[in-house]
């Protein structure tokens, strides 16, 4: 993709459920430049929040990653965003119900795919899951960012976000499915 401070970077688009619960996880991580919420997958241009939650155009709640693959490869983050999500729901994730709180990795290059593949294959034979892994696998879509309100929520309003993250039931699974605390 493009240079910064010398490295390349690249994109990596992931639909967990609600996009204020997942930008954390990769916020931080060492190589990642840039995580925004935003609307992928759809066919509505420029959709607004209220939109996309309504169900009527396509676009999934995401997250977009800005990464140097050198420091961080695409496959840490792959095993990053399988333990944020129930992979088994496909009615939306966890509280948050309907087509836009879908899981699915949207790839960006044919090895992304690959990878993407492979992952979800081997979460699939590890048999963590009782239930069939039903995240989709998909080519990236042009990406829409959220409004500025939903950007970094989880800073900006760290109280509520902390509520509805407990409140949701996603930190008990992922503390059950994962042993995460």
């Amino acid at each position: 993709m493009k240079s910064i401070n010398g490295h390349d970077t690249d994109l990596a688009t992931f639909a967990g459920g609600c996009f204020w619960c997942m930008i954390a996880p990769f916020a931080n991580m060492p190589g990642v430049d840039k995580v925004i919420s935003g609307y992928t997958g759809g066919y509505k241009e420029n959709p607004t929040y209220k939109e996309v939650c309504s169900g009527t155009t396509g676009h999934y709640e995401a997250i977009q990653i800005t990464f140097k693959p050198s420091i961080c490869p695409y496959d840490r983050l792959l095993g990053v965003y399988w333990r944020q999500i129930d992979p088994t729901d496909e009615g939306g994730q966890f509280q948050d119900r309907g087509a836009s709180y879908r899981t699915a990795i949207f790839y960006h290059s044919e090895s992304q795919k690959q990878k993407a593949e492979a992952s979800k294959k081997a979460l699939e034979e590890s048999s963590r899951f009782r239930r069939p892994i039903v995240t989709d696998i998909l080519p990236a879509k042009y990406f829409y960012p959220a409004e500025e309100a939903h950007q970094n929520y989880h800073q900006k309003n760290q109280l509520h976000y902390d509520l509805y993250r407990s409140g949701s039931g996603r930190d008990d699974f992922i503390k059950h499915y994962w042993k995460q605390s």
